[in-house]
């Protein structure tokens, strides 16, 4: 394979900014704490580059992650065009959040304004990122509205409306490819959190703080930030309200996931215990600040989790017999799908993983079609089996990937 053939993978774009660094593959490996071997299978698209070892090298060679996946990716199709078509309307609501509201009608009512804020929330759970990304601005424009017009415990409830629509926003960000909004979108979820002076709704700021974190790969710097987020909901916890267990054992789920990336599995797994235990004392199908923890949610994670140290044989055996309920957004069991299918390649069942990544495609296709490991699943599926099955050329085409 040429390096022009394999310019959808993440191993040619690290191995092109490697090579501007002026750095050979052992001093990468160096810097980034990772084996040579790895570096080296990676470059040459043997194996997928795992979440962990983006942010590792992308660390190591001062660049952004997004530019060694490739992102955002290039709209090639009139879908592809609308979906994008959100971005800039949301960054000029992100810029200005504290303006005071232009003239025009007044916004809805607070209970209104919730109902609308539920809907986008829906929205996202069902990972419909265009419809979503068409209704936010106009939303978060209303919610601002709203905040400079109500004083007291109802200019508190539009700051809580306001940090939800905020997180709804990073989630068509960071899924489109545009990690700069979405951090951005992670300080306004901080800021209006604040406002809104409710402890959980802090804390849910604190699980999107800690994926910037992760994806930085500042992992132990994130383990101590999350267990202060823990600590500042003790009160809370210890009334056993339902929604701090929630915030809880999200909490310690996103610890697992700092942990995994460091390649702490022990680690990891103590805090999947924690939040399996907060889950038996969840409402089944719960949504609390539109975390969506519940046991299935843990079930869901626990495979996730796996994968991310790269221990597929693990990820296989706890995806075992797992259905999940009819409650469980579809945005969430998309990803299980995903991350089964990198644990199933990951296991040597490449047959599998292709048919985990069309039940992705089939359950929420807009994520899956934009979801930088799945592009990275099917390059090294091809680059594995020479002898290329029709579906795995489909599947590439629909999702826009070049392959050799």
């Amino acid at each position: 394979m040429t390096s022009e053939d394999r310019a959808e993978s993440i191993g040619h774009h690290v191995r092109v900014a490697r090579k501007l660094a002026g750095w050979t593959q052992r001093q990468l490996a160096d810097r980034a704490h990772v084996s040579l071997d790895l570096v080296k299978k990676v470059e040459q698209g043997r194996i997928p580059a795992s979440p962990a070892f983006v942010a590792a090298a992308a660390r190591a060679l001062r660049v952004p992650a997004t530019e060694l996946m490739g992102q955002p990716y290039a709209p090639s199709t009139a879908e592809d065009h609308r979906v994008h078509a959100v971005i800039p309307a949301l960054r000029r609501e992100l810029a200005a959040y504290r303006l005071p509201p232009a003239d025009g009608p007044a916004p809805r009512d607070v209970d209104t304004l919730a109902a609308a804020v539920a809907q986008a929330s829906r929205l996202r759970h069902a990972a419909t990122l265009d419809a979503l990304g068409a209704e936010l601005p106009l939303l978060l424009s209303e919610l601002r509205a709203a905040a400079h017009q109500h004083r007291g415990y109802e200019r508190e409830r539009v700051y809580g409306l306001l940090a939800e629509s905020y997180a709804a926003a990073g989630q068509v960000c960071w899924k489109l490819g545009h990690a700069d909004l979405s951090s951005l979108c992670t300080d306004r979820i901080e800021w209006a959190a604040q406002q809104s002076h409710d402890p959980l709704a802090m804390a849910a700021a604190d699980f999107y703080r800690a994926g910037e974190l992760i994806a930085a790969a500042e992992w132990q710097g994130c383990l101590h930030f999350l267990e202060q987020a823990r600590h500042r909901i003790t009160d809370e916890v210890r009334q056993a309200q339902e929604p701090a267990v929630a915030m809880h054992g999200v909490l310690h789920l996103k610890s697992g996931l700092a942990a995994a990336r460091a390649g702490d599995a022990a680690t990891s797994d103590d805090h999947l215990a924690e939040a399996t235990d907060a889950a038996r004392h969840v409402t089944a199908g719960s949504d609390h600040y539109r975390l969506a923890f519940d046991t299935d949610s843990v079930r869901i994670w626990a495979v996730g989790l796996a994968v991310e140290r790269r221990d597929g044989t693990e990820a296989v055996k706890r995806a075992e017999g797992f259905r999940p309920a009819a409650t469980t957004p579809r945005e969430r069991i998309g990803h299980h799908w995903i991350d089964l299918a990198r644990g199933q390649q990951l296991h040597g069942q490449r047959d599998r993983a292709l048919a985990s990544l069309l039940q992705a495609r089939r359950i929420s296709p807009q994520q899956t079609r934009h979801h930088p490991q799945v592009r990275e699943t099917v390059v090294t599926l091809a680059e594995q089996d020479r002898r290329r099955t029709d579906t795995l050329a489909g599947f590439a085409r629909w999702a826009g990937i070049r392959l050799p």
